[in-house]
């Protein structure tokens, strides 16, 4: 529920204010595309699973709910890790260079980012890797313990592992290592904390966002890894039900924390949000049209 009313709220925000968006703020919105892809695809399947004690719908549906996972999984990190590149270039370069980053490029990425997320979703389907039922029996997703005795599942599993989740994760940290450390300079330089222009501000602002949405999705993602990793060393008996499931459900709640990192860092969201609050009939004080009006470049994150 919270990540369907968080990020319908994100887009609907976006698409309000469509004209104002800048181009990497489309990132942005693919990234709510693909938390509330996962959430109306796979969360009702696996609640009614829950609530049945046991998987429904036999293979087919074990399959498909595998299969979106893996799709908006993959497609959520490659997302995230666009905006690091994307935040990075922004920051070390001019203001013309800045500008460079058009629409149709972003457009582009974005393109490339479903179908490289596609392709690694379809790859166990047609013979290199598995899909499968969790530990727990109310899951789906790669069948992480058939790759203990198969070549071809291992090597599937270390270049998804490689290609997917460690490249990606160490291209996010050294490129908000490298925006801290020129933000870390630039303050050197400016003696008077006063003197700071807006601008500085406002991107260490954006930069500060940025990190958070990529800590969260990380950190939430990571105990599952974590899991996941031991299950194809070692037999998934090893391992308490309890102890693959937990990691599962935190790694599933990651899609519902972005609009609450929008909603802290952007006055423009807050104000969109009691907007829509007062459309809903919900009794809440109107934001006003002075503070509605904030430079486009800080709704959300921007370049």
């Amino acid at each position: 529920i919270l990540t369907i009313l968080g990020n319908s709220a994100v887009l609907a925000t976006a698409a309000k204010r469509s004209s104002f968006l800048k181009s990497p703020e489309l990132l942005t919105v693919n990234l709510a595309v693909a938390d509330i892809g996962m959430a109306i695809s796979m969360y009702p399947l696996a609640i009614a699973s829950a609530w049945n004690h046991a998987w429904l719908g036999g293979d087919a549906s074990c399959i498909y709910y595998a299969l979106m996972g893996f799709l908006f999984g993959v497609c959520s990190m490659m997302t995230l890790c666009a905006m690091a590149v994307i935040r990075f270039l922004v920051t070390n370069s001019s203001k013309s260079n800045c500008n460079k980053i058009t629409k149709n490029t972003v457009f582009i990425l974005i393109a490339f980012i479903w179908l490289y997320s596609l392709l690694w979703a379809i790859l166990p389907l047609v013979g290199w890797g598995y899909y499968g039922p969790e530990p727990f029996g109310i899951s789906c997703t790669i069948a992480w313990s058939k790759f203990h005795n198969s070549s071809n599942g291992f090597s599937f599993i270390l270049s998804m592992f490689l290609l997917c989740t460690v490249l990606p994760a160490l291209t996010i940290v050294a490129c908000y290592l490298g925006i801290a450390w020129k933000v870390h300079k630039a303050y050197q330089e400016i003696q008077n904390i006063d003197r700071i222009p807006n601008a500085a501000k406002l991107e260490k602002k954006l930069t500060l966002m940025a990190v958070l949405i990529s800590v969260g999705f990380l950190s939430s993602w990571t105990p599952y890894a974590a899991a996941s990793f031991w299950s194809i060393f070692n037999s998934s008996a090893s391992l308490q039900p309890i102890v693959t499931l937990l990691p599962c459900l935190f790694a599933k709640s990651s899609t519902a924390y972005n609009p609450f990192i929008y909603y802290i860092f952007s006055k423009t969201f807050r104000c969109e949000i009691k907007k829509l609050q007062c459309c809903c009939g919900w009794r809440v004080r109107y934001c006003s049209s002075d503070n509605s009006v904030e430079n486009p470049v800080s709704m959300m994150w921007s370049g």
